[in-house]
């Protein structure tokens, strides 16, 4: 199918199918790709799409033609692509798909457009002729709405009611940018460039070093370094270093300036490709810390390189000038608090600066151009010549996190020298390199990087012409959808609201009076837009989701009659509570992947709630804070969430996150209570806190005493993560395969239930996050999930036996065989699918339990259906046999284990389910002479069950998420950025509103230490040697 789209347009179905009824011909027209040369204007731009070597692949083994438009600055000669197969063709015009690296120009469009529309590959059948459109693929650099590309783009859209031409018939425009191996947000780009960027950037910078030394009568090693376009490889750019680097072993840097230091920033691609290259010369990594003594040492050795990889924690400090050390989550949450001191600390000692860390503005910058003065004045004192002469910025930021770095360079005119006013004549002014096509100077390299990665999609394209389409192509065939800008005329998917832009193409935007839309949002958005209106408006509530927590949300929000919800969902049918009747709520059926769609939908709210899937809120984010609207979600905390903070605050847009039970309540209820017993000056000692959701006592009999309501697949990842905590003095790092073993047997915190518990990820973190106190004057802080007794050993035997393996895909022939076919997977022997005897053998002899221990198991699986059946007292009182039919398809055992358990854990008919919380902090009192009296407990529970109309799940995760947002929408939240509820103005309305929904903490005081003894008992009675104890503190 030729059409990107999943569903085919109907005249493509009709193509094709006329394409596969005629392969029977004889086959005279091949499909034909065509490799165009670049703009001319981009005179250094000698990357191809394709190598020669891809090209005889293509011409060999998939019947392909392939025509090149002649280039004589391309990496590969064209002699190369005739040797592999290819001809030269003047304009490409008989070519089905055209390859090129940046945007064609317009010209070159317009000369291949003559033979439109082109024939069908395949067929030589005269007397039916079939026509298909061609595909243009490049980084078009029209995606975003660039103005200067519009006209660009316009080629590919039909205009308004026009007839000149059909729309089936015009090409299709494919974005590389756009190409990735997933839905937004969490697909990631086929290709990147930034560690080609690092790479070149930094010989760059030592080429620039040597010309600014030379400029001062000091000849350097790096004067015999090739410019990184010469070198036309990594391996030629690392075998030139090697060559310089001999020279540094032999004769040394220059005694005249001193140590050469060469000092990195960022954490990314970027660094990474600069730290990799550099390390081909003799070098040794220092500290920045070490700095002053190396360079004003007469005794450091000259035969090496120094590399200082310079992090935040390095040269952010407290604006202050407190000692309180960098901290992200700080840094992140109040820029304006800290300070870049990398003038004073390392610039002064540096000889090449490489930037390659980014910048936002809000934050503070690497170097202000006082800054560069006050490094200059310190560098002078240290040598006649000084330092800090060269810097590097391969980020091209321009007056960005370097004050002075003013304008972009280019691969003719590589450098060019800073001079601030800020800086006294006397001073030095700072040679630049800020080439902003890095990449380019390594063209064989980054060809044969992005060929590699785009052949397999290029392949998938070429079987869509083609009509050979396999189903396991279907992943690529949804990423080219994603990459498809324009088709048959029309804008396509996430890309439509480039409508706009299109239509402002000859526009006057001066006129435009969206452009104070912004301004009329900054402050008070919601009081602004009712006195522009003359009225009182509703304040309007956008909800992304209608699944399982939607219900509770929607009641809470249809009791406050100035509140106008709109509930958007892909399927909004599915929601058990369309038809019921809610005041103030709509209803929208919505494609969420429809950016376009979803970005009108957020314009016009006041507050966004998003319950979709985690991966989906940092999309749904950045829309909010393009339109300066704040954002709920009851997920943690992701580290692309976190990075939105800075543009958050900038746009006064609140992110809210972990508002639902775990994350949510137990933050609220943990930080109120904490902050009481504060006020009363009782010092907190130890911290516990374990919350589960589970399966009400009556509806708990089955295996694992679990049930679900949403995917298995979230808890089987919890279960095989590590987890950190404290526990009486010591702290324990359990790793994944051990966590389900390492488990509390019984935790002690109900008189009522008998449960077992799991240390939940990384507690230790909390105690900063909740102000508890410095970890290490703590004695515990825990954080866990609470199961039923025999959830952890049953769940750690499947792990044994090979049903939580994340690789090695098995393909099952019925359900019965998939716990002998993974155990065979695992183990590497060879089982019968049906031999129930052959399976219990083979289990005794791999893992080594009781015999009983061992029948309970296999009754555990025959009762899932996934093991050969064994007809015993516990199977009858169950249908083994499950309904659903196993995939067609290869898939990993714990995707398998996901789908078996969805369909036979999940809740019946009038079956309810069951929220455990418990908090238990253990405290002291300071008296008025200092000393701590006797210890108290303070518990605080919360125990909720599931309603006829919404379980206890969805009403403990959707109501914090509500009421948080009622309170935002009242005006009482007044952060701004990435946070979680851990603000006063936050947790505060949230307790109240789910103590007035029966939800409750209910709290308690008892004298002693609570129940950290008897955790630390259970969790060593399964801890084979105690576990992994790591210290004891």
């Amino acid at each position: 199918m030729l059409c990107w789209n999943m569903t085919p347009a109907p005249s493509h179905s009709l193509i094709f199918k006329r394409l596969i009824s005629s392969s029977l011909h004889q086959v005279t027209n091949p499909l034909t790709i065509g490799i165009r040369r670049e703009d001319p204007a981009r005179l250094w731009e000698r990357r191809c799409p394709l190598t020669p070597s891809a090209v005889e692949e293509l011409v060999q083994d998939a019947g392909v033609r392939v025509l090149v438009q002649d280039c004589n600055r391309r990496v590969y000669g064209i002699g190369e692509f005739e040797r592999a197969g290819a001809s030269v063709h003047p304009n490409l015009s008989p070519a089905h798909i055209i390859l090129g690296i940046k945007e064609i120009p317009l010209c070159d469009l317009t000369d291949q457009s003559g033979s439109l529309p082109l024939s069908a590959p395949l067929c030589s059948d005269e007397r039916r002729v079939l026509q298909v459109p061609r595909t243009h693929l490049m980084f078009s650099h029209t995606g975003k709405g660039q103005p200067y590309n519009m006209p660009l783009l316009s080629k590919f859209i039909s205009p308004d009611n026009s007839r000149s031409q059909r729309t089936d018939e015009m090409s299709h425009l494919i974005d590389y940018e756009f190409l990735t191996d997933g839905p937004v947000p969490t697909g990631k780009r086929v290709v990147a460039f930034g560690w080609f960027a690092g790479a070149s950037g930094a010989v760059e910078g030592l080429c620039a070093t040597a010309h600014d030394l030379l400029s001062f009568g000091v000849a350097s090693p790096f004067l015999h370094l090739p410019r990184p376009y010469m070198s036309r490889t990594v391996a030629g750019m690392r075998g030139s270093l090697c060559s310089v680097g001999s020279l540094i072993s032999e004769h040394g840097t220059p005694a005249a300036t001193g140590p050469f230091v060469i000092t990195i920033t960022g954490n990314g691609n970027v660094a990474h490709g600069a730290l990799a290259i550099v390390e081909s010369l003799p070098h040794a990594y220092v500290r920045p810390e070490d700095l002053p003594a190396l360079v004003s040492s007469k005794d450091t050795d000259l035969r090496k390189v120094y590399i200082v990889h310079a992090q935040p924690k390095h040269y952010i400090v407290p604006s202050d000038g407190s000692s309180r050390r960098y901290d992200r989550a700080s840094y992140y949450a109040r820029p304006t608090d800290w300070k870049s001191v990398f003038y004073d600390r390392i610039a002064p000692y540096t000889s090449l600066f490489i930037n390659g860390a980014g910048w936002q503005i809000g934050f503070p910058r690497l170097m202000t151009n006082d800054q560069l003065a006050s490094a200059f004045r310190t560098s002078l004192a240290l040598s006649r010549i000084g330092r800090f002469r060269t810097v590097a910025d391969v980020s091209c930021d321009m007056k960005g996190g370097l004050e002075f770095v003013e304008q972009s360079t280019t691969i003719d005119s590589p450098f060019y020298i800073s001079r601030p006013s800020s800086l006294p004549p006397s001073f030095p002014g700072v040679q630049v390199m800020s080439v902003d096509i890095l990449p380019t100077q390594i063209p064989q390299d980054a060809s044969a990087h992005f060929s590699t990665a785009l052949m397999p999609y290029l392949r998938t394209l070429i079987r869509q012409y083609q009509g050979t389409l396999g189903n396991e192509e279907q992943e690529r065939v949804a990423s080219l959808g994603r990459a498809t800008i324009a088709q048959h005329g029309s804008l396509q998917g996430a890309h439509k609201w480039l409508a706009a832009p299109l239509r402002e193409l000859n526009e006057d935007r001066a006129t435009d009076l969206t452009l104070i839309q912004p301004d009329l949002r900054a402050r008070g958005a919601i009081q602004d837009k009712a006195k522009l209106a003359g009225s009182t408006p509703k304040k309007k509530v956008l909800l992304l989701g209608s699944g399982m927590v939607a219900r509770p949300v929607v009641e809470e929000f249809s009791k406050r009659k100035d509140v106008h919800l709109v509930v958007a969902s892909n399927n909004v049918m599915d929601a058990p509570f369309i038809n019921e009747r809610f005041q103030n709520v709509t209803f929208k059926q919505v494609d969420l992947a429809d950016i376009a769609e979803v970005d009108s939908l957020v314009s016009d709210a006041d507050v966004v709630v998003s319950l979709l899937p985690a991966p989906f809120h940092p999309a749904a984010a950045k829309l909010c804070i393009t339109h300066r609207k704040h954002m709920v979600t009851a997920s943690y905390i992701s580290p692309a969430m976190r990075e939105l903070h800075e543009s958050a605050v900038e746009s006064d847009v609140l992110l809210l996150n972990e508002i639902g039970l775990d994350p949510g309540i137990d933050h609220c209820s943990a930080i109120s209570l904490l902050q009481r017993l504060k006020s009363q000056n009782k010092i907190a000692k130890s911290f516990i806190s374990f919350c589960g959701g589970l399966p009400a006592p009556e509806a708990a009999d089955v295996p694992l005493g679990y049930k679900f309501s949403w995917s298995p697949r979230a808890m089987l990842n919890v279960a095989l993560s590590s987890a950190r905590f404290k526990l009486m003095g010591e702290e324990y790092n359990m790793q994944g395969e051990d966590l389900l073993q390492s488990h509390f047997r019984t935790v002690p915190l109900s008189n009522v239930f008998r449960f077992e518990g799991i240390a939940n990820r990384d507690s230790l973190p909390y105690a900063k996050t909740y102000n508890i106190g410095p970890v290490n004057v703590l004695d515990t802080v825990l954080r866990g999930t609470l199961r039923y007794p025999g959830f952890c050993t049953l769940l750690h035997l499947f792990r044994r036996i090979g049903l939580l393996e994340v690789e090695h895909p098995i393909l099952l022939s019925n359900w019965t065989s998939f716990a002998p076919r993974a155990l065979s997977s695992k183990f590497a022997i060879q089982l019968s699918d049906d031999d129930a005897a052959s399976f219990r053998s083979a289990l005794g002899d791999i893992i080594d339990i009781p015999r009983d221990a061992l029948s309970q198991l296999i009754h555990v699986l025959n009762w899932l259906g996934i093991s050969p059946v064994q007809h015993d007292s516990f199977t009858p009182q169950h249908n083994n046999t499950l309904s659903i039919l196993p995939p067609s398809k290869p898939l990993a055992p714990i995707d398998l284990l996901t789908m078996v358990l969805s369909h036979q854990l999940r809740y019946q008919r009038g079956e309810r389910d069951m929220v455990v919380l418990v908090h238990e902090i253990t405290v002291g009192s300071t008296s008025v002479h200092g000393r701590i009296a006797e210890e108290q407990t303070h518990t605080s529970t919360l125990i909720a069950y599931g309603t006829p109309s919404s379980s206890a799940m969805s009403r403990t995760v959707g109501l914090p998420v509500a009421l948080a947002t009622l309170a935002i929408l009242d005006g009482q939240v007044h952060a701004r950025g990435v946070h979680g509820p851990t603000m006063e103005s936050v947790y505060g309305p949230v307790l109240q509103g789910l103590e007035a929904n029966g939800l409750g903490m209910k709290e308690k005081v008892t004298l002693g230490g609570g129940s950290r003894r008897g955790l630390r008992d259970e969790l060593w009675s399964t801890m084979p040697g105690r576990g992994s104890v790591v210290g004891s503190l």
